[in-house]
């Protein structure tokens, strides 16, 4: 399966606890921090979930 990166490029302050959760589980806690995750259709719809906070590309 296709591998992507997922970067948080905004901040957490000021966010809707469902949101602060969502990046938690992508494995997001700090700003700029960088993941990679298979791009399965769970991890997809919660990168949509956040897409106004992350940055996604393919790796």
């Amino acid at each position: 399966m296709a591998k992507i990166i997922i970067k948080q490029v905004k901040s957490r302050i000021n966010r809707p606890e469902r949101q602060k959760r969502t990046l938690d589980a992508l494995g997001l806690r700090k700003l700029n921090q960088e993941v990679e995750k298979e791009a399965t259709p769970q991890i997809l719809g919660m990168v949509n979930q956040v897409r106004h906070l992350v940055e996604v590309t393919n790796a």
